[in-house]
């Protein structure tokens, strides 16, 4: 028999699992996400991507500034849900939350926990160098992503994979994750097992302070640093003065002083070794590859990034 499901996300990332878990016949009765906010030249209100994908299914959706009030509390309550997914979401679930569903709360992480708990795993992974990350689905509790954990799916981080590329592959494999989670639940056949004390990290929100480019360091940390960070916020530095976001790199040959550009294909120099930039965005213009940038904006051997 389906589940009565109430699902609660806001951005990108949680749309495939919402469009999973309709498409797999559950009963969502129910989507929690934020509310409209102003966006673009007009600054009109634009729903969140999940509530988009939510009215695209004549869901109800529900955009509650906190779910700490009674009323909140109460109204959840009411849906008489049998579960709750939750994915990036953005507000905390109070107890009174937690325990209404009588099946659970369920989160979607994009983590091998315990492994970056907390709000930017995809990009801290990346920057810390990680070889490999994970789809989780763990039964939630009140800590900070400490609940027991019901299913993974490791995906390897290739060397040059970008944070939005991680994003994409983690949202589509956490979508069928848990699809099947529900459908174990739906036969009290969903093992969960708790997480282990050993290999906590914590996945701090990304800081505006953090993203300039600091060509002092190795190599491999530069290039960590930009695609952990690529498409957004974007790791950035200023290139004859201007402010460019650098989107995509790649180790390059030869060495010399931090952010001297080496050759006329923009590889620079680091700590050790140095960096190729492959693509980057100018500030206020499209995303472009290095050659066409160069076209328009040469910057000659020799010259120093400050």
């Amino acid at each position: 028999m389906p589940l009565r499901i109430v699902f609660m996300g806001t951005p990108d990332f949680a749309v495939p699992t919402l469009s999973e878990i309709v498409g797999r016949g559950h009963d969502v009765i129910a989507v929690y996400t934020r509310a409209p906010k102003p966006a673009g030249r007009g600054m009109e209100l634009a729903p969140s991507p999940v509530e988009r994908e939510a009215r695209r299914f004549g869901l109800t959706v529900l955009t509650p500034a906190s779910l700490r009030g009674d009323d909140a509390q109460a109204q959840f309550a009411a849906h008489e849900a049998d579960a709750a997914v939750v994915v990036a979401y953005g507000l905390i679930l109070p107890r009174p939350i937690l325990d209404a569903p009588p099946r659970g709360c369920f989160n979607l992480h994009a983590s091998a926990l315990p492994r970056w708990r907390g709000a930017a795993p995809i990009n801290r992974a990346i920057m810390a160098g990680d070889g490999a990350s994970a789809a989780s689905v763990m039964k939630m509790e009140e800590g900070l992503d400490t609940g027991p954990v019901a299913m993974a799916e490791p995906v390897t981080i290739a060397p040059d994979m970008t944070a939005g590329e991680l994003h994409d592959v983690l949202a589509r494999l956490g979508a069928d994750l848990m699809a099947r989670a529900l459908a174990a639940l739906e036969k009290d056949a969903l093992v969960l097992t708790p997480q282990p004390g050993d290999g906590v990290t914590y996945a701090a929100k990304i800081d505006k302070n953090e993203t300039r480019i600091d060509w002092d360091k190795p190599w491999k940390a530069v290039h960590d640093h930009c695609r952990g960070l690529a498409p957004f916020p974007g790791a950035w530095c200023e290139i004859a003065g201007a402010r460019v976001k650098v989107l995509r790199t790649t180790r390059g040959d030869g060495t010399g002083a931090p952010g001297t550009v080496l050759d006329e294909r923009l590889t620079i120099a680091c700590r050790d070794g140095a960096l190729r930039v492959v693509e980057l965005q100018p500030a206020g213009k499209r995303p472009m590859k290095t050659d066409e940038f160069l076209n328009g904006n040469p910057v000659p051997a020799g010259a120093v990034l400050r």
